[in-house]
């Protein structure tokens, strides 16, 4: 498991082995004994699958492609996580992300665990026809580990509804008579999909920025100046503010919480930079953002690179590097690309106050540490993009009992059990010394290790 999840994870177990209040139980050796076992439980995935998926490529040459399914915790339900399709895809990495999968779930109350997958491969350089065979050869490879009461598969980078539909119907051709709606979420609607899937994960993400200074600290106001606390400080400056606001990541996530900030009437928000994998565009006036997402969908999903695509998509805009963004002096920093963007290596240039993690895992441990400490609000993955989860559990559970819901009951619902989770942790967050992150982990370790010790899976 990557150090970031599992050294967190044992930080909250530490927290919690001194909280008498928790499973008190548990006493002397024995809770010593019952906390090593959750330390092993919790540190290592259950099952690791791996396989080399044979694909024939237009050219006639056959390639064998790495490819895994991490299944990491299911005691509160069946396994849950996306499949992503990148050159970096690491083992380790999808341990990682599977950890991290089991924890939000835990946190936001929903009853699945947690998976990951991955496949070594550069999406952009397979045609339609090698990608529909990589998907099918995925789920024949890995067939007997999935199911919608065994591990459901999602999208995350490079995939989407497209590979889901084709996963699907491989399943479901696979395992025929068997129920198959519920083997994979994030479908498109008509395959069974949910409304609102595709947006949920950057709404959810735009939502946990603005329920915190607009709805959490409006509402707390006078306790908050009471805090002795740079964190509710920071919060407290930001709140009437006219927010800069830079976006990494112009993909599915960060271009619709772009459009939520952009179109949000709650606060007064300037969305000036934005980037993708080629470029940043800066405008300190502001940039036109549904213009970009417009540009964005009609260009094969990459945003404008040259003067004369800006005026193709009708938006001023300054062309930068790509990394410029992340130490611009907005704000706001969303990070909605990959892992590891903010590290040791540029963690002391970042100079925005508020930073939330769209993406999983975008900053390493010692730049969380580092900035946390500089009093930098961080929004952690697992609050903040959990978006995706809560809907494709009410996707599964719309497949189980063929009943659909509209588009606005599924963002009521998420914004629901969100502003739930919210609720609990940021009230925590401001009054411990621990940071927002640690308590959020704190919360799903301690709702983990409960459901673990009541099913006597301790001894």
């Amino acid at each position: 498991m990557g150090n970031n999840t599992g050294t967190i994870i044992q930080e909250s177990l530490d927290a919690l082995m001194d909280d008498d209040g928790f499973l008190p139980e548990l006493t002397g050796k024995s809770r010593e004994k019952a906390f090593s076992s959750l330390a092993s439980i919790l540190s290592t995935p259950n099952h690791i699958n791996k396989s080399y998926l044979r694909i024939t490529r237009d050219n006639g040459k056959v390639e064998r492609v790495p490819a895994f399914r991490v299944q990491h915790n299911n005691i509160l339900g069946p396994y849950k996580g996306g499949i992503r399709f990148h050159e970096s895809v690491k083992e380790e990495e999808v341990e990682n992300l599977a950890a991290l999968m089991t924890l939000k779930n835990a946190l936001h109350e929903v009853p699945f665990g947690g998976g990951k997958g991955g496949v070594i491969i550069n999406p952009r350089e397979y045609s339609v026809k090698e990608l529909n065979l990589v998907c099918k050869k995925y789920v024949q490879y890995f067939s007997e580990i999935i199911g919608p009461d065994k591990d459901i598969p999602a999208p995350d980078v490079g995939t989407g509804s497209r590979e889901m539909d084709w996963m699907m119907g491989e399943y479901k051709s696979i395992q025929p008579g068997k129920p198959y709606r519920g083997s994979f979420t994030g479908k498109s609607v008509m395959n069974g999909g949910s409304l609102g899937r595709s947006a949920a994960t950057g709404k959810g993400v735009y939502f946990s920025l603005r329920y915190m200074l607009h709805d959490f600290v409006k509402e707390q106001e006078k306790w908050l100046a009471e805090r002795d606390n740079k964190f509710a400080q920071t919060a407290l400056d930001h709140a009437d503010k006219k927010l800069s606001i830079a976006v990494q990541g112009f993909g599915n996530v960060g271009s619709v919480a772009a459009l939520e900030a952009y179109q949000c009437d709650y606060l007064n928000n300037n969305i000036v930079a934005v980037s993708d994998r080629n470029v940043t565009l800066y405008n300190s006036d502001g940039l036109d953002i549904p213009g970009l997402v417009k540009f964005v969908k009609k260009n094969g999903g990459d945003l404008p690179v040259d003067q004369e695509q800006l005026e193709e998509a009708e938006v001023k805009a300054e062309i930068r590097d790509r990394d410029d963004l992340l130490t611009m002096d907005t704000d706001v920093l969303m990070l909605a690309a990959l892992e590891s963007q903010v590290t040791r290596n540029n963690m002391e240039d970042i100079k925005a106050k508020i930073i939330v993690e769209a993406a999983n895992a975008p900053m390493t441990s010692e730049a969380d540490t580092y900035l946390s400490d500089n009093g930098v609000i961080i929004i952690p993955d697992i609050l903040a993009n959990a978006g995706g989860a809560i809907v494709s559990y009410l996707e599964w559970l719309q497949g189980r009992e063929t009943q659909f819901l509209s588009e606005k009951e599924v963002y009521t619902r998420l914004t629901d059990q969100m502003k739930a989770t919210f609720d609990t942790i940021y009230p925590q967050f401001y009054g411990d010394p621990f940071p927002l992150r640690q308590n959020c982990y704190i919360h799903a370790v301690m709702k983990i290790s409960t459901i673990l010790f009541r099913q006597g899976k301790l001894y």
